[in-house]
């Protein structure tokens, strides 16, 4: 049996799935990795990214904050794909009960799933940190330079910021979805990244399955690994139609 033909009667035979997604799922859309490292990167930033999208570093010099999160972060022409798309028809069906993504972008939102919680939140939502207004994606990127809302205070993007804990609801909703699910799906993920990628070890279901392009430490723990594009993967086994 092909790993594919597998993938696709787990999926079949369960109604109650949880995905647990990572950046692989949205580079397909052409959203960056702004973790990934290059030469051009050497030569455009004077500080790694960990330490530019730390809270102490947005507080202290908002001003290349947001010069490298409106480069890296905040892309506004990219559309769902083909993982996006089949997730959400799998909520459809009443096959997914939950997406937890550590993805800020709204892809899953855009592809039509309901039920997402986004562990290091989303560039959809900002708020102004002295008088607390909301302000959506295409308010921030209207405005130029440092956003400040008309009250003067300094908008921050809804986005986990290094130094920051993660919203002990959106942990609490995650935990809980993927104790409850038979099938845990892992995708587009190194599981490198914590606390988020420790969330999985809250799985006791019967079937886990792990789509990345590279191989994980949690490999050795799954049912089925598959080396793979998730949109390509996913997109051969759901019908998108």
């Amino acid at each position: 049996m092909s790993n594919l033909t597998e993938l696709k009667e787990i999926i079949d035979s369960s109604d109650n799935i949880v995905f647990f997604g990572g950046a692989g799922v949205s580079t397909e859309s052409g959203v960056p990795d702004f973790r990934s490292v290059d030469g051009l990167y050497h030569q455009k930033w004077d500080y790694p990214p960990e330490t530019i999208l730390s809270h102490t570093f947005f507080m202290n010099n908002p001003e290349e904050f947001y010069r490298y999160y409106r480069e890296k972060m905040l892309i506004s022409d990219v559309e769902p794909n083909d993982a996006h798309k089949a997730l959400a028809k799998l909520e459809e069906m009443g096959k997914l009960k939950a997406v937890v993504t550590q993805n800020i972008d709204g892809l899953h939102q855009a592809a039509g799933s309901k039920e997402v919680y986004e562990l290091h939140g989303s560039v959809h939502r900002n708020y102004c940190m002295k008088c607390g207004k909301f302000y959506g994606f295409d308010d921030i990127v209207e405005m130029e330079g440092v956003p400040r809302c008309e009250c003067g205070g300094l908008i921050k993007p809804d986005v986990v910021l290094y130094e920051e804990a993660l919203d002990s609801t959106t942990i609490q909703k995650s935990v809980q979805a993927i104790m409850n699910a038979d099938v845990l799906i892992i995708g587009g993920t190194s599981l490198a990244v914590y606390p988020a990628a420790g969330l999985i070890d809250y799985y006791n279901g019967s079937k886990l399955v792990l789509i990345n392009k590279s191989s994980t430490p949690k490999d050795g723990r799954a049912d089925l690994v598959i080396n793979d594009a998730i949109g390509e993967v996913l997109g051969s086994v759901v019908d998108l139609d």
